[in-house]
């Protein structure tokens, strides 16, 4: 390669870097207030759901709300995937792809039918490169996702459940664990009856639940459980309640997914700027070869020309 081309090279790769490492910077921004959205969130969202719970057992026999029906079969399975707008995230966005068509397959394998919804331009995209509609799509917000989104989506879902549209609605999602580490998430969205509400306390782990913890923990350590009484009814509240519960679960996958994403991002960026400074250190290095065996050879022939000359 030429000496020219190799400092050419060398030119490109440096801005490439520039570049990489302003999208890291900007991730990193953006990633400490997706953290902080959480933060705030995950304790309203594990209060609605002990609320919600509370609510049923208080109730005693699950209320006639269409919400609450269970279907007698379960024969379309509805599943939203929670991606990204953009790329440049790594394994971010096909991680999630590949995981709901996977369970999409299964389903199909078993003789069911399956009703793709997806949040971002990337889960669209995915969806719609491999042959399937999506009947929800949802896209423009996911850098930074607000309550009404969610709600728009839940909307949609929910109504799909009680027209008889799906009889099961799932959720995939990656889980911010830290700016390294996202895991991917399925979660039973509808029926309630099968969804993470319905399940122990221990189910808040997944929301962050630090005061639920700290209140059994108290509540185990006294050998006592607060008495609720509920003014309305609490098959009322519940009503009331349900609605949120599905927002919330919702709006807390879809800040998850953002900082899942701000830190997928990071990461990549930070890797791929690695990866140019390598680059750039072998193409200098042969740089410098290429101009020590220039000068070298533009040496011997001013020793030849002149011993000709003798």
């Amino acid at each position: 390669m030429a000496l020219k081309d190799v400092k050419s090279r060398i030119a490109s790769v440096k801005n490439i870097q520039k570049i990489t490492r302003a999208m890291e910077m900007v991730a990193a921004a953006r990633l400490r207030r997706a953290e902080q959205r959480i933060e705030s969130l995950r304790p309203y969202a594990g209060a609605v759901r002990r609320m919600t719970r509370q609510a049923a057992e208080a109730a005693g026999n699950v209320p006639n709300f269409p919400i609450l029906n269970e279907h007698e079969s379960e024969d379309k399975i509805g599943i939203l995937l929670v991606t990204g707008d953009r790329g440049l995230a790594g394994a971010f966005n096909s991680q999630i792809v590949r995981a709901g068509l996977r369970a999409g397959i299964e389903y199909e394998g078993a003789g069911k039918t399956t009703v793709w919804y997806a949040s971002g331009r990337r889960g669209v995209s995915s969806l719609a490169f491999r042959g399937r509609e999506a009947k929800g799509a949802y896209t423009g917000f996911t850098d930074r996702p607000s309550y009404a989104n969610a709600r728009e989506i839940a909307a949609d879902l929910v109504a799909a459940y009680v027209d008889g549209e799906v009889d099961r609605v799932e959720i995939v999602y990656n889980r911010y664990v830290s700016a390294l580490t996202q895991e991917v998430t399925r979660e039973t969205l509808l029926p309630l009856q099968h969804a993470t509400i319905m399940g122990d306390d221990g189910a808040d782990d997944s929301l962050g639940g630090r005061a639920a913890e700290e209140d059994a923990a108290s509540d185990h350590a006294d050998g006592k459980h607060a008495l609720v009484e509920y003014e309305p009814d609490p098959e009322v509240i519940l009503e009331r309640l349900i609605p949120a519960y599905v927002e919330i679960s919702i709006f807390r996958a879809l800040l998850e997914s953002t900082a899942s994403e701000h830190g997928a991002r990071m990461t990549a960026m930070r890797n791929a700027s690695e990866n140019a400074g390598d680059i750039i250190k072998d193409l200098t290095l042969e740089f410098n070869r290429e101009r020590q065996a220039a000068i070298t050879q533009e040496i011997m022939e001013v020793v030849a020309g002149a011993e000709s000359l003798v």
